[in-house]
């Protein structure tokens, strides 16, 4: 999945906090099942609403690392930097999937408010308060930032058997941009007072609804210019990681049995099949769901 060599990368919209310690554990989470339980519960975009209740308070606010992000800036200016450095490969995802959603938001008549991505080692602070990176990628609504150590990535291939690969990462990354493009639309607020679970609640069709939306920034990709293509081999790549963070397959992994009345994200089929209708039509209707039409 090259990137176009001469495409220009903008780490303005990226924030490196790489390297920065915080200091403090997440409040209320110990070690062992009761972190995996915290892990799988959040991966790949928990409920935005409720990520106040399951991370703790953030501490005092650090004045940064200017050094860092010219670091980042300094070593992150082109597509082709973008082929040979995961740290530029991220910039290079987030500015294509912002790129989507700015053009469409206009095409339909809106104004697509750019979001952030926070790179971060271990634990950082967001507005809806302070995150390890146990929690996995999270997108805030109060900052309206996705949160992200790149870590994770490995993670998702060794503890959760995802095949990996830059598209499974371009994939993670286009369904918590998709979570920002439903707090612009209102679709966090309907859904923000429903604490049902299971196959049919709204926190598994908010969560579909995303990975659909990620699946038509997919298949738009390559007209924001940045990618040159996108392969049958990377495709397949997404689809495997959907799957690897179903609630059927997490549960299975976790406890040796499945609750789906417990579920918060969806099945791995169902999750497959949502990035699928988003893939296969590129169209937003296809998004659909109960609750929101987009």
């Amino acid at each position: 999945m090259p990137f176009n060599n001469n495409s220009r990368l903008d780490t303005s919209q990226v924030d490196d906090r790489r390297g920065r310690g915080v200091g403090t554990r997440v409040a209320g989470v110990g070690g062992g099942l009761g972190l995996v339980i915290v892990v799988v519960a959040l991966l790949l975009g928990a409920n935005p609403a409720d990520l106040a209740n399951m991370i703790g308070p953030a501490p005092a606010a650090s004045s940064g690392s200017a050094a860092q992000t010219e670091s980042l800036a300094a070593a992150c200016q082109s597509g082709a930097d973008a082929n040979t450095r995961e740290d530029c490969r991220i910039v290079g995802f987030v500015n294509s999937i912002q790129v989507f959603w700015t053009d469409e938001f206009a095409r339909q008549g809106g104004q697509y408010v750019l979001a952030r991505t926070v790179l971060f080692t271990g634990a950082t602070e967001a507005a809806c308060g302070y995150a390890s990176a146990a929690v996995g990628p999270f997108y805030c609504p109060a900052d309206q930032q996705v949160y992200l150590d790149l870590d994770f990535f490995a993670e998702l291939h060794t503890r959760f058997g995802a095949q990996g690969g830059a598209f499974a990462e371009a994939y993670v990354l286009a369904h918590e941009y998709s979570h920002h493009v439903q707090n612009l639309l209102g679709a966090m607020d309907r859904s923000s007072g429903s604490s049902d679970t299971g196959p049919e609640s709204a926190a598994v069709q908010i969560e579909l609804q995303a990975d659909c939306l990620a699946g038509v920034w997919a298949y738009h990709a390559t007209e924001t210019g940045y990618l040159t293509q996108v392969t049958d081999a990377e495709i397949a790549q997404s689809l495997d990681a959907a799957a690897a963070v179903g609630d059927d397959r997490i549960q299975r992994q976790t406890q040796g049995y499945v609750s789906p009345e417990s579920w918060t994200h969806g099945s791995s089929e169902q999750r497959q099949q949502a990035l699928k209708d988003g893939l296969q039509t590129g169209d937003l209707a296809s998004c659909e769901t109960p609750g929101w039409t987009p």
